[in-house]
């Protein structure tokens, strides 16, 4: 399916769907999964990379067992706002993904977001040790949190349905 926008989103999460946050590393693949409400955001193992078609097949499946209906992805953006060769590497995911699945993608500007997960870690006191292990999918839980946050406040500003209960 390739790229949507985020205003999409509700239509292809009816139904119970939930929303998966990913955060791409050279080595890893950082997963979180939304829960049905979509409000909150839950960390899941990390994807050890090997080669992509492994990596997609291992990722396509747990998506199916959590009822995914799209993917929130943490586009690496630079500080000044342009695009470089990491931000490359994860739009050339999403295009080799779309040819394996249908599941619609949405891009989402992850600056710093490895940054307040390894800060919230800290907060936590995992050790160092602890924190690698955790930490891509700690900044997916991040990622898709930003997401979840949005598309809650997309709802709340949407225009409100007249109330025919009221009798007036």
């Amino acid at each position: 399916m390739g790229i949507i926008p985020i205003e999409d989103l509700p239509a292809r999460l009816a139904g119970g769907r939930t929303l998966a946050g990913l955060d791409l590393g050279d080595k890893t693949i950082g997963v979180a999964v939304s829960d049905r409400g979509l409000s909150f955001a839950h960390p899941r193992p990390v994807i050890l990379r090997r080669k992509f078609s492994l990596d997609a097949a291992l990722l396509l499946t747990q998506l199916q067992k959590e009822n995914v209906g799209a993917i929130a992805l943490g586009l690496p953006v630079n500080m000044d706002g342009s695009e470089g060769p990491r931000a490359q590497k994860s739009r050339a995911f999403v295009r080799n993904m779309a040819a394996l699945s249908d599941l619609p993608f949405v891009l989402w500007d992850e600056r710093l977001s490895t940054v307040a997960a390894e800060r919230t870690l800290i907060e936590m006191d995992f050790s160092r040790k602890k924190r690698a292990g955790k930490i891509d999918s700690a900044a997916a839980a991040f990622i898709l949190q930003g997401v979840l946050d949005r598309l809650q406040s997309l709802g709340s500003s949407a225009p409100a349905e007249p109330d025919s209960s009221s009798g007036s």
